[in-house]
């Protein structure tokens, strides 16, 4: 995490788990590190906080923002949470419940919420992968939050982009999964 900033500094903070920690790559390859590359070339005076651990769930996420909240004041919240808890089977209702709390907290101390969603793996079957497209767009509009549909489009089907697990993409992938995210994210800098 980036520390030691000015306090009035614009902070984009990532809230994720590992797809956005970088799980099995290098973090300076993930693609939060080559959006903190890209904001210092395009929007300089930003700083990138990626507050993103791997295994996290929503319910962690929410459980953990509001001392980052506190600590960083974002200006920006990029919301890469829902695939554990997908792929745990937690319910709709409680991914829900904790995305929207996320949401709520964070727009109540004025930070600009940009949500991601997630597609589970193929196994999981297209009923389970539409109830969440459903829940995601749903949550978007509900409270007026931008929408990253899909944040591995691209990339979760070309299995050159993804880790032997599957799961995971490799650092070759990381500069789609940030062209995934920069045309949703450069309206709210």
């Amino acid at each position: 995490m980036t520390q030691g900033a000015p306090a009035n500094q614009p902070t984009v903070l990532v809230l994720g788990d590992s797809l956005s920690a970088g799980w099995g790559i290098d973090s300076e390859q993930g693609w939060v590190a080559l959006l903190r590359q890209r904001l210092a070339r395009e929007y300089p005076g930003y700083r990138v906080v990626n507050a993103s651990v791997s295994g996290d769930t929503t319910r962690t996420g929410l459980n953990r923002l509001g001392a980052a909240l506190e600590q960083y004041r974002p200006s920006v919240l990029i919301v890469e949470l829902g695939g554990n808890d997908g792929l745990r089977g937690l319910s709709f209702s409680e991914i829900e419940r904790n995305l929207t709390g996320i949401i709520d907290l964070s727009q109540q101390e004025g930070a600009k919420v940009l949500l991601t969603a997630l597609r589970l793996p193929p196994n999981y079957g297209p009923v389970y992968n539409s109830r969440m497209d459903e829940l995601y767009r749903r949550i978007s509009d509900e409270h007026k939050v931008a929408l990253v549909p899909r944040l591995l489009d691209k990339v979760d089907s070309n299995p050159g982009l993804m880790q032997s697990d599957g799961i995971h993409p490799t650092s070759e992938a990381q500069p789609r999964i940030l062209e995934n995210v920069w045309p949703e994210l450069q309206p709210l800098l």
